[in-house]
């Protein structure tokens, strides 16, 4: 049986899950504030050792060396991958909505990503693409969560849901993913999000960014998540992704050892 969003009646979502299967994205507040405040906290911290400033991060363009951007956003990655407990803030902000969207057993990415687009800056520019184009498996989702309100051309773009299939069919003629985009601009969305807000979002939606037009400079990390159990892609379980959630008896199953082996249990 085929499940498309006509069928899924018998399925009792609430109202969260069924604007994620209708929208294939959900913007939601975040309710851990202790570990939003851990997060940009520590960017900020890890900034102010590269710089020897403070300052609003939506001014950084005005302190930060073009020239300097990606050595100083590898430097800050670098040391947030390094700090013990960043990807544990960064799953407990989302973790609620996780659970929902795809369940309470979870992986996630080894590292989390760091985006900084300067204002008119066309050196950070993520082109038109889908995740699942590059091996990664259908069944991820990305969490993102920008450090500064992000809107129009500052924030990043995703193509409406119920664009997708035709996108894909025109796809397969291997039409030039820019013509796509500008094909399709109209079924593009410039997500509206707030500081204090994350947004999470089926991945095999194409999504990217532009040219930050606005006076102000974007700051967003990223990070991907699915459930233990769902099928991998090119990226595995103990390579790409590291467990973040595990039930009891999980545990106990992954770690048993059978006393003989047969056919069955191999």
């Amino acid at each position: 049986m085929v499940h498309t969003l006509k069928n899924l009646n018998k399925y009792k979502y609430n109202k969260a899950q069924r604007s994620f299967l209708k929208n294939g994205y959900l913007i939601f507040d975040i309710k851990n504030e202790k570990s939003l405040k851990y997060l940009e906290g520590t960017i900020q911290k890890y900034l102010y050792q590269i710089t020897k400033k403070k300052f609003n991060l939506n001014n950084a363009h005005k302190h930060i060396p073009k020239n300097k951007l990606n050595s100083y956003r590898l430097n800050i990655i670098n040391k947030i991958n390094n700090d013990k407990i960043f990807d544990y803030n960064y799953f407990k902000l989302s973790e609620e909505i996780l659970n929902e969207i795809i369940g309470n057993e979870i992986v996630m990415q080894n590292e989390i990503s760091l985006s900084i687009q300067l204002p008119k800056d066309n050196s950070s520019l993520l082109a038109i693409h889908a995740d699942s184009w590059s091996g990664n498996s259908p069944y991820e989702v990305v969490v993102w969560v920008p450090l500064v309100n992000v809107y129009k051309t500052k924030s990043m773009f995703i193509l409406r849901n119920d664009k997708l299939k035709k996108f894909n069919i025109l796809m397969v003629k291997k039409i030039d993913p820019i013509k796509m985009f500008n094909k399709f601009k109209k079924d593009f969305e410039f997500l509206d999000i707030k500081f204090g807000q994350a947004l999470i979002f089926n991945q095999n939606l194409p999504h990217g960014n532009v040219v930050n037009k606005t006076s102000e400079t974007r700051w967003s990390m990223n990070c991907r998540f699915k459930s233990l159990f769902s099928p991998y892609n090119y990226k595995k379980f103990g390579e790409v992704f590291k467990p973040v959630n595990i039930k009891p008896a999980t545990m106990l199953g992954l770690n048993y050892e059978y006393p003989y082996k047969t056919d069955e249990n191999f």
